[in-house]
């Protein structure tokens, strides 16, 4: 039996992305928070949403480098990757005895990150139609139909 790690999100990105380097070997990854939004029906038939936060890390040294160049704080992101957990102890200093607290933190290791914004280019780029009413705009025949 196979077992498949595999997540998918698309969100906005909460700041701009860091380089940072690994403790061990000192290679360079790129982080980047991404948020989600969930919402839902309450029993009083109201919308209510909460916000997620995402770490993602990036490895990968082309997309790494791709991703500081091109992604922004507020860019709309589809990230692909796989989902590593990590765990941290940390001492809550109340005397020696005293057993450390162990946090786990899940990060997105990203093996995909694509930017879903449009350019100003392409919406500049809209021309007028030719159809009975000039106010329509169409894109150009080699621009995307969404």
């Amino acid at each position: 039996m196979s077992y498949l790690n595999s997540v998918s999100i698309i969100g906005f990105v909460g700041a701009d992305p860091q380089q940072r380097q690994t403790r061990r070997n000192g290679s360079p990854f790129t982080v980047l928070s991404v948020a989600t939004q969930r919402s839902w029906k309450t029993s009083d038939d109201e919308w209510t949403s909460k916000v997620e936060w995402h770490r993602v890390a990036i490895f990968r040294p082309r997309l790494a480098e791709h991703v500081l160049g091109a992604i922004k704080k507020g860019s709309h992101v589809l990230v692909e990757g796989s989902l590593v957990r990590s765990t941290l102890e940390q001492s809550n200093g109340k005397g020696k005895k005293s057993k450390p607290a162990k946090i786990t933190l899940w990060t997105i290791r990203a093996d995909v990150v694509r930017k879903l914004d449009r350019n100003e280019l392409e919406a500049a780029a809209l021309v007028p139609s030719s159809s009975a009413d000039g106010d329509r705009t169409t894109p150009p025949s080699d621009a995307a139909p969404f």
